[in-house]
């Protein structure tokens, strides 16, 4: 938008056509002022049961004022369930959740209505006298006002850019027809969202019960499946425990065989080695009988050596534990075929005491 901005103040008494703009504006202010604070709605803004709004800051306040010992010693173990305040418009009595004040639906609505006044409380400088309104001046042309929108380019302009600039083969329209004109569209769209808010606001909280109502079948029935599933899981485990104690006991005999094979062969081959040194010391004897009455006592040792060499041995395949083997197929398919029983919940609900517990879970084949 080529255009610059001067202001020049408003002077007080003002009248025309901003005033009947700031009667519609003040009567749509009274409707978005929060009966606690007084003040426009602060967002988060809260709807309450009986259909009435409060800022959620005012609404923790009011919880505060109607229950002072929550205020000083908090809540017992942080939850807020049962809490209870009244409504400041009606006393109707509003009652809390888990969650307290923060378990309130908020109204998107409100908040979207207060975002949309707020803009047009900083647009009313357009509403106001010349004299008394912000001076829109186009930046190309210094001294031409904006006085004209380009709905081509959909921007304000001034009549010089029309004639001359760049907006020249553009259509354009007076600049206070096109505002009466969205002010009007704007403030029919404002009555009609205002008119819907009590219908979808019911709308938006029944359906919001519908989910909590959800969420608590849902978590019902998935502790109810966690819980069967970890019964097959333990016996599972404890059956695994004693298959494996099986291994395990055979696996611990066998190694304690092996390493009391292993130790006598370390034996022998200690003695081997000292064996080989005795027999080297003798090489270099140089007297014939010494030599010979230790080479004689040698040859004997290595003898019996050589008869201790055909120790026992592990048997070919010995190491192989693969005789451990267990089926787990048709486990496996029963267990890839549970499922739900039909119509288990439909008797849970029209019997809960009938022991339809029992029935939840389908351990035959589906095919």
């Amino acid at each position: 938008m080529n255009f610059a901005l001067s202001y020049k103040p408003p002077s007080a008494g003002s009248s025309g056509p901003g005033a009947g703009r700031g009667a519609t504006m003040e009567n749509l202010e009274k409707q978005l002022i929060c009966p606690v604070c007084l003040e426009l709605f602060s967002k988060p803004v809260v709807i309450l049961p009986c259909q009435h709004n409060v800022c959620r800051k005012c609404a923790s306040d009011i919880f505060q004022a109607a229950n002072p010992l929550w205020q000083s010693r908090g809540p017992p173990s942080g939850t807020f369930s049962g809490s209870r305040f009244r409504c400041p418009s009606c006393r109707h009595e509003v009652v809390l959740d888990r969650h307290g004040v923060f378990g309130l639906p908020r109204n998107l609505l409100v908040e979207n209505i207060i975002d949309l006044y707020r803009q047009q409380e900083s647009t009313r400088l357009v509403d106001m006298k010349p004299e008394q309104q912000r001076q829109l001046m186009c930046e190309d042309h210094d001294e031409e006002k904006i006085n004209i929108y380009c709905l081509s380019c959909q921007t304000p302009t001034c009549s010089m850019c029309k004639v001359f600039g760049k907006h020249k083969d553009c259509e354009v329209a007076p600049l206070s027809s096109v505002y009466a004109r969205q002010k009007v569209e704007l403030s029919d769209g404002i009555a009609m969202l205002v008119a819907s808010n009590d219908h979808i606001q019911a709308v938006i909280s029944q359906m919001e019960q519908i989910c909590r109502t959800t969420e608590e079948n849902g978590q019902r029935q998935r502790e109810q499946l966690a819980s069967r599933f970890d019964g097959l899981v333990a016996i599972l485990e404890e059956r695994k425990q004693e298959l494996v104690g099986l291994i395990t006991k055979q696996q611990d005999d066998k190694l304690k065989h092996l390493r009391s094979l292993i130790r006598r062969r370390n034996d022998d081959l200690e003695a081997a080695v000292t064996l080989v040194e005795s027999a080297i010391q003798s090489m270099e004897e140089p007297q014939m009988p010494l030599f010979i009455q230790s080479a004689n006592v040698i040859l004997e040792k290595m003898a019996a050596a050589a008869r201790a060499s055909n120790v026992e041995r592990p048997e070919l395949g010995y190491e192989s534990m693969s005789h451990f083997v267990i089926d787990t197929d048709a486990a496996a398919v029963m267990l890839m075929n549970i499922d739900f029983c039909s119509g288990a919940g439909d008797d849970e609900e029209d019997d809960p005491d009938d022991g339809g517990d029992e029935s939840e879970l389908d351990f035959g084949s589906r095919y």
